[in-house]
């Protein structure tokens, strides 16, 4: 997952709103009295979100799989002057030198844990390195998301010098929506590099996220609609978790 060309590419391909995020997660440190300083963003990716963290203030560790999205975080935080601490470890075997604040995880990183128990082992890690008190914020795609808005179907874009096919199905033995993305980027020069990309994600339910974090000694404070405080329907999209180790 997440070769070297399209990692190169991903923040253009990459539609999300990073400055939602950030204000969102403000909000919830907000809505709870929270006053984290050091934070952990699992499945920072390119850094774009730890940045925006760091920037407000924030000490900031990223913790990501892939070595090439970890090149570009860390070239991103040298150029802005940033002091991050990247780590490239697996999210679900994730260590640390010591405990956190806080810990995000944005933009489905959840999801991208397809092998059972994954979601288990990560919530007891993440309630291990949680200082008391502390709180985790993630997201996922809904259920309703992966089988009904991606599932079976194919997007086809092109954004300035990238042009991509998006196919995706959806196995509904496995839960598991698969994406293949074809994509072709410009060169300086006029032609083109094509790069084919692999990935899955998992469908979880509210119930299996519920049964998880109870596993792991933490707290469920909310599951909240896209970047809202109100519960989510049958048509949401991205679910927000926001959990509590005890204090």
């Amino acid at each position: 997952m997440y070769e070297y060309g399209f990692s190169n590419a991903y923040d253009k391909l990459q539609d999300a709103d990073y400055n939602a995020f950030f204000e969102y997660y403000k909000r919830v440190f907000e809505k709870y009295n929270l006053k984290p300083e050091l934070v952990l963003d699992l499945g920072c990716g390119t850094g774009s979100i730890t940045l925006k963290m760091a920037k407000a203030g924030y000490d900031m560790i990223g913790i990501d799989l892939s070595c090439e999205m970890l090149d570009i975080a860390r070239q991103k935080a040298a150029d802005e002057g940033s002091d991050i601490l990247f780590l490239n470890q697996d999210m679900t075997e994730f260590e640390l030198y010591g405990t956190v604040d806080a810990i995000i995880s944005s933009l489905d990183s959840i999801n991208y844990i397809t092998e059972e128990g994954g979601i288990e082992k990560l919530f007891k890690l993440c309630e291990n390195y949680l200082n008391p008190g502390g709180i985790m914020i993630f997201d996922i795609n809904s259920e309703y998301k992966l089988k009904e808005v991606l599932g079976n179907n194919t997007f086809v874009s092109e954004e300035d010098d990238i042009y991509y096919v998006w196919q995706n199905s959806f196995d509904e033995e496995e839960n598991i929506c698969s994406f293949i993305l074809d994509f072709f980027v410009e060169k300086s020069d006029g032609s083109y590099d094509r790069f084919i990309e692999y990935q899955e994600e998992r469908a979880y339910s509210k119930e299996e996220i519920e049964n998880a974090v109870n596993l792991s000694g933490l707290k469920i404070l909310g599951c909240f609609s896209d970047f809202s405080f109100s519960a989510p329907d049958s048509k949401s999209e991205r679910l927000f978790f926001v959990l509590k180790k005890a204090d």
